[in-house]
């Protein structure tokens, strides 16, 4: 009886790796095993940094409204204190693109966030 392999599906297993390999320089788009440590790293970093990407924009966010309310006079801390006191419910994405695109309403935040909560 004749050895049975396996190679339709190796080839087919092979064939897959290296096709998520294209792209990548010298033997790691070449050679199925190096592209396979390659391709599984670069899965691993690309998990992590659809993580990492969330952290990374709201760390911009905050950067941006605490540079557009310190010309206000205020910090980005007193900022988000006297809007939440003031019952004016904004997310960091939309007061940083406020800041950036229309500084007029932004101001009149920062003014409405000056005055004391009754």
């Amino acid at each position: 009886m004749p050895r049975a392999t396996n190679a339709v599906a190796a080839k087919k297993r092979s064939k897959r790796i290296l096709q998520r390999a294209k792209g990548f320089r010298g033997a790691r788009s070449r050679l199925h095993r190096t592209a396979k440590e390659s391709v599984n790293r670069a899965l691993a970093y690309a998990y992590r940094d659809r993580r990492q990407r969330k952290r990374d924009f709201r760390r911009l966010w905050i950067i941006r409204i605490n540079a557009a309310s310190r010309m206000g006079g205020l910090s980005y801390s007193q900022l988000m204190t006297g809007l939440r006191k003031a019952g004016i419910d904004i997310n960091r994405k939309m007061l940083a693109d406020l800041a950036i695109s229309d500084p007029a309403t932004f101001s009149s935040l920062v003014e409405k966030a000056k005055q004391p909560s009754t």
